[in-house]
């Protein structure tokens, strides 16, 4: 399909944009828009210095046979604590609250354009890190494991409390649960991961740290590894085990008699 070279850098920029972290060889596009090689690697040339500019993301170049280009998405520092501070006035909203120290959360966390925004933030967080899945528990946190599971391009896998015959054979492990103090049980298919996975764990609400401690114990059962956590809010009025996570928003304080929650910006850009 032969194009003029605007229309070509369009198309290039949509390809690299929707096949993150994907090797793509100069070949790939030459044939597909009919166009030398060199023509290709000034057009991404262009593109890289547009996307790095307006900090859409970064296009590494890879030379050799079995090389290419390679797009990371990001975003700018900025717009992340413009997203960032958005959500904390929203999250403050006093009807928010739930019994037991809990936040409603599920209106920000199934719209699709505030989710892309926290993937790409969460994302950039663990920049430079080998994430091969994303794991989440079922069910509040899916949308959101989803959301980092798409801009890094890879499967994330869900953790279940309950045993359904649709998973097939599971590996199970018990926790201390931090909201009911009870132990509980979590199952996780033997097909949904494969071992010496590096895995990312996304939650939406961080209390105790039960959850989350589950999920780092079910990674051991699979002989992987945990390459870090992040999670959507964090209440650090919460008693937890030390761990280490990252966190988008933190909950200061939850005053159920004077129906306010106070929130700031989290962990997560500290660094």
């Amino acid at each position: 399909m032969k194009i003029r070279r605007s229309e070509r850098m369009v198309l290039i920029s949509n390809y690299l944009i929707n096949h993150p972290y994907e090797l793509t060889s100069l070949s790939t596009f030459a044939e597909r828009y009919e166009s030398a090689k060199s023509s290709i690697s000034e057009d991404i040339s262009i593109i890289k210095r547009a996307f790095e500019t307006s900090e859409i993301g970064d296009i590494e170049t890879i030379t050799g046979a079995s090389g290419g280009v390679i797009f990371t998405p990001s975003i700018s520092d900025q717009e992340a604590r413009k997203v960032a501070m958005d959500l904390c006035g929203r999250l403050s909203e006093s009807d928010r609250i739930l019994p037991g120290g809990y936040i409603y959360l599920s209106d920000l966390l199934s719209t699709p354009k505030i989710l892309k925004q926290i993937g790409r933030i969460i994302t950039k967080a663990f920049k430079g890190q080998r994430i091969d899945a994303v794991m989440t528990v079922a069910t509040k946190g899916v949308p959101l494991a989803n959301a980092v599971a798409d801009v890094l391009n890879v499967p994330f896998v869900i953790v279940r409390r309950d045993l359904k015959i649709t998973e097939g054979s599971t590996v199970s492990v018990n926790y201390a649960s931090g909201s009911s103090g009870r132990i509980e049980k979590m199952f996780l298919s033997k097909r949904s991961l494969k071992p010496g996975s590096r895995v990312l764990i996304v939650d939406d609400f961080l209390k105790g740290g039960g959850t989350i401690n589950g999920m780092v114990s079910l990674l051991t059962e699979f002989d992987s590894t945990l390459a870090g956590v992040a999670v959507f809010a964090d209440n650090v009025q919460g008693v937890r085990d030390e761990m280490s996570y990252k966190s988008l928003l933190t909950v200061t304080n939850i005053n159920i008699k004077d129906a306010s929650i106070a929130v700031q910006l989290g962990n997560i850009f500290e660094e």
